[in-house]
């Protein structure tokens, strides 16, 4: 190094220490960077490990989502049990038998009397105890059913409502830390359960947990990433949710429900042992006044090599552009934050409505007509795999091609997939042969999922981060997570009712109409966000 550039390096060090003066802890020789000239490099390796770390209450969430697939078989009376008058759903834990002799007898989804023992195997010739251990599973009724499988979303609802503010008031990576506390007090309560009580119990808390890392793993995510890496990063929310699904499709396969519930308390436990490793976001630390600390994070998360400083400038600029934290009001009376939360909103709602919860209901019976001799288990890991790589392809791709295209493209294959589904339907309902394309519902099915996973899955949650300043950011996720988990339990329990009142073919037509209506929307309303700072994007959002 020349002496010229010794001086250069000394006099930026120089200002640093002037700028951070009065802060005693921004004497770290890791806060300067008295590099030389063409020396400043940033390192992305930490930044898709922080992603990976925080997007584990992602995976948690896809375990949540999926578990009532494997497990409310496992956990229900069989129809033609249920169906018997002498059944009163009653769970049977033990067996009083006396003066009997039974020799080497299975008695599998028997009514007996006014109780149902199911898959209980009596092996010992003569009883001599008097009391026999049968079965210890909970046994549901269709309205506990129905209470199981709606209280995550109920949960996800409330759960997403103080997420914002707590993620403003005590940080991201904090929050993170205090909501991850109910996935496992979840998963506990649901391992070790005795009765449905605690299985209510069980999957309210992971509700919360689950609608609270809606919020904030977005969050954190779009604070803590480059511009050239951000759709990149920011779709691992939804490849971890989708390999969270996967995972209970396979290993529900395999395992009791018991066991399964404690595998995936596995999940928050390692995602609070990662917390501890992670920094707090440089953006939330140079909100509160804690420059010298946001600029360690920043080298934490780009490398000891990165130009900290400028990138602590430009959040600066941010956040001088946004002021001070903003009310629910100011989200609406400034242009750029409601145009930002109009369309973060809509794609939320486009996805719910985009029918992908109807299209996976049917894909047992579709697999079906199309020849195929697979089981029910066996069509969820097909379906789970193709979301799995489809998304991981999404993420791949979103840098190159963009988020705008890939929406269209996703949206119009939906759209076509839809149309050609209910009109299949209508034909087969209205009595027509339709056994000779028989491949086609499933040709659709696959073309909808790998549409849905590579556009609609990932990338709302990926804008939901990029399209908010700092002041309005976690009022206005909490906010549009809120309407999310709202659309998805409108969504589940109106589809049957509208299935059976309707049809399957108008059904299908419904929602293709809604991705015929997202397709036009993007193409007119929503710009690209590629590559552009937070600057940009508002400059967009707010018209100029």
């Amino acid at each position: 190094m020349d002496s010229e550039k010794v001086v250069r390096a000394m006099a930026r060090w120089w200002q640093t220490v002037s700028q951070e003066d009065g802060d005693p802890s921004s004497h770290n020789p890791m806060l300067y960077d008295p590099l030389q000239d063409g020396m400043v490099k940033t390192s992305k390796k930490r930044q898709y490990l922080a992603a990976l770390i925080i997007c584990l209450g992602a995976f948690a969430a896809g375990t949540a989502l999926a578990w009532t697939s494997p497990v409310l078989p496992q956990i229900t009376p069989d129809k033609s049990s249920a169906e018997s008058p002498t059944n009163k759903n009653f769970t049977i834990s033990h067996l009083e038998i006396s003066n009997s002799t039974i020799n080497n007898t299975t008695i599998g989804n028997t009514t007996i009397g006014n109780s149902t023992i199911v898959n209980a195997t009596i092996a010992n010739p003569l009883i001599a105890e008097p009391s026999l251990v049968i079965d210890d599973r909970i046994m549901l009724t269709t309205s506990q059913e129905t209470w199981v499988s709606s209280l995550l979303a109920i949960g996800a609802f409330l759960g997403a409502l103080p997420t914002g503010y707590l993620a403003d008031t005590i940080g991201r990576r904090f929050t993170a830390m205090v909501m991850n506390v109910p996935f496992i007090l979840a998963w506990l309560s649901i391992s070790f359960a005795q009765s449905v009580g605690w299985l209510y119990l069980g999957r309210f808390l992971i509700g919360i947990s689950t609608g609270s890392f809606c919020v904030v793993a977005p969050m954190y995510i779009s604070e803590i990433a480059e511009t050239s890496i951000r759709g990149s990063l920011g779709t691992l929310f939804q490849l971890l949710l989708t390999v969270g699904i996967l995972f209970v499709y396979m290993v529900g396969s395999m395992v009791s429900w018991q066991t399964l519930s404690m595998l995936c308390l596995f999940i928050p436990i390692m995602l609070a042992i990662g917390l501890f490793v992670l920094p707090e976001t440089p953006v939330y630390l140079l909100k509160k006044g804690r420059r010298a600390e946001a600029a360690l994070s920043l080298k934490w998360l780009w490398g000891r090599y990165c130009d900290s400083r400028s990138a602590i400038q430009m959040i600066q600029n941010d956040l001088d552009q946004a002021g001070a934290d903003a009310s629910v009001k100011d989200l609406f009376s400034n242009r750029g934050s409601r145009n930002g939360l109009v369309i973060s909103v809509l794609l939320m709602v486009f996805q719910q409505f985009s029918g992908i919860n109807a299209v996976i209901f049917y894909t047992v019976p579709i697999f079906k007509s199309a020849g195929s001799t697979l089981d029910a288990s066996v069509c969820s890991i097909v379906v789970g795999v193709v979301q799995v790589i489809m998304t991981l392809t999404s993420s791949l791709m979103i840098e190159r091609a963009g988020r705008k295209m890939l929406l269209i493209f996703s949206s119009t294959v939906m759209t076509i997939c839809l149309a050609m589904l209910g009109a299949y339907f209508n034909m087969k309902e209205g009595g027509k042969d339709v056994s000779a394309i028989g491949w086609l519902p499933l040709l659709c099915v696959a073309f909808f999922i790998i549409s849905f996973s590579v556009g609609y899955g990932p990338i709302p949650w990926l804008m939901m981060g990029e399209l908010f300043l700092p002041d309005v950011k976690g009022t206005a996720i909490s906010l549009t997570v809120m309407l999310n988990w709202l659309c998805v339990f409108v969504v589940t329990k109106s589809f049957g009712s509208m299935n059976e009142a309707l049809g399957s073919d108008i059904t299908f037509w419904f929602f293709g109409v809604w991705m015929a209506a997202a397709t036009a929307y993007v193409a007119l309303a929503v710009q690209e966000t590629k590559g552009k700072s937070a600057n940009q994007i508002q400059s967009w959002l707010s018209g100029h």
